[in-house]
């Protein structure tokens, strides 16, 4: 059997595509996070082993209930592609393949495929002929900002790169960032207040988006946020039991602050919160920053906007809304791109691209 597949691997789930040789999906599965630098090797291997079984289900005759097991008896995949969220270097491909290997019954080399997850973003490169370039923009959970020109096969060249440092160093623009950014806000205005006096109200009342987020973390006071953001993680593996102990104890950092991010949008687009909208702004302003860390055509390896496409990826650029705010900052800073994309399937693309790029020579 001639399966090509692609796992999207990120900071909040994983995604895996499965296709033929036409490049036709034949099977589907979603799974828990993947992120490499987050999780680590085994539960890494962990989660994509579970997603891989699963969608491997639907791509044997007759269809299995039970999940199929890995590795495969007899070889299955002509060719993989895994893009993953927090491999940054040759050493954590290094660290990967192997074991992948051996998951899959996939030979490390050509066939075996894996990169950074902002590789699959930038897929629409070679949708248009008309640009010799693309800025990948990834901003989900975390962000990633990469810029490419054509390769060979299914190589896409990697050009320049901004970002990926990962919550505690960076995700500018991403969900970490902004709930981040929400937090911050909220503690400078209180501060300011603690001096001028509190400003006048809005026509509206209160501010929703503190509203929510001391909803949500039931704090009477917005400085009852500093005692949530900095409570340690929990043990690992330990389940809190006791009703009494507050569900935020229970959450690890980072996600006490990206899952702010959907409080932030509601409130800036629904409400029309100005503090919201002064987050979404500050946070796609950051983002904007790195994308045109990559746009210096006269750098030895800067690409121009003019002759590329935008690929944007990931939960919050996926909003059109949010997407407006980056490229407006983007055409004030003088950049424009000749064409933008919005990926929403990047296994999708990705397994198709490899059928097609692939089958000719495996």
């Amino acid at each position: 059997m001639s399966l090509f597949l692609c796992v999207d691997c990120g900071g909040s789930k994983t995604s895996t595509v499965i296709t033929n040789a036409a490049g036709d999906i034949v099977g589907r599965a979603h799974g828990g996070p993947s992120n490499f630098a987050y999780i680590g090797l085994q539960a890494f291997l962990l989660a994509v082993g579970a997603t891989v079984s699963d969608a491997l289900k639907t791509c044997v005759s007759p269809p299995s209930v039970d999940p199929v097991t890995l590795p495969p008896t007899s070889p299955l995949f002509a060719a993989a592609w895994f893009g993953v969220s927090g491999v940054n270097s040759q050493g954590a491909i290094d660290a990967i393949n192997p074991p992948l290997s051996a998951l899959l019954g996939i030979p490390v080399g050509p066939n075996l495929m894996v990169t950074n997850d902002v590789n699959l973003v930038a897929a629409p490169l070679r949708l248009y002929d008309d640009v010799d370039c693309a800025v990948a923009c990834i901003a989900g959970t975390g962000s990633y900002v990469t810029s490419f020109k054509e390769g060979e096969g299914m190589e896409l060249k990697e050009m320049g790169r901004a970002g990926g440092w990962g919550w505690i160093l960076g995700d500018e623009g991403g969900g970490f960032s902004v709930g981040r950014e929400a937090i911050r806000q909220i503690l400078l205005d209180a501060d300011i207040a603690s001096v001028e006096g509190p400003p006048p109200p809005p026509k509206e009342g209160k501010s929703t988006l503190v509203k929510y987020i001391c909803d949500l973390y039931s704090a009477p006071d917005v400085y009852e946020l500093l005692t949530v953001v900095h409570l340690p993680d929990p043990a690992p593996g330990a389940h809190v039991i006791d009703s009494k102990v507050p569900n935020y104890a229970q959450t690890i950092r980072e996600k006490r602050l990206s899952q702010l991010a959907p409080l932030v949008f509601r409130s800036a687009f629904e409400d029309k919160d100005p503090v919201a909208m002064k987050v979404l702004r500050t946070s796609s302003s950051v983002l904007v920053d790195q994308i045109c860390i990559l746009l210096r055509p006269g750098a030895l390896r800067g690409v121009s906007a003019s002759n590329g496409v935008l690929c944007f990826g990931g939960s919050l650029v996926g909003i059109e809304v949010y997407r407006q705010l980056i490229l407006e900052q983007l055409k004030e800073r003088g950049h424009v791109f000749k064409h933008i994309a919005v990926v929403e399937d990047v296994a999708a693309i990705g397994a198709k691209g490899l059928a097609l790029a692939t089958a000719g020579r495996v």
